[in-house]
């Protein structure tokens, strides 16, 4: 085997190393591409339930604030009502 045919498959072999390495990047970039865009979908979604959370929260706060009016209504027209009242609502005793 001489020289110029030893360097010709080094050549060869070169590229296809080479060929290997540019297609393995672009795998791996497509990659990152993808999962950056899945990422940045997953951050989108927590933060619109995370507005959605808030939401609840104060719509849960207005309730209980109307329901204590309604109480204090209640209580003000017949006290002894408010005892069925009480006696109904569980989420007390499970609190």
């Amino acid at each position: 085997m001489d020289v110029s045919h030893l360097l010709q498959s080094a050549g060869a072999f070169a590229s296809l190393i080479a060929a290997a390495v540019v297609a393995l990047a672009a795998s791996r970039t497509s990659s990152a591409r993808v999962w950056r865009e899945e990422a940045e979908a997953q951050k989108e979604r927590a933060d619109r339930l995370a507005g959605d959370l808030t939401e609840i929260k104060n719509r849960l706060s207005r309730i209980e604030a109307e329901n204590a009016r309604l109480v204090h209504l209640l209580t003000s027209i017949d006290p002894s009502r408010l005892a069925v009242v009480r006696l109904a609502d569980t989420t007390t005793q499970e609190a």
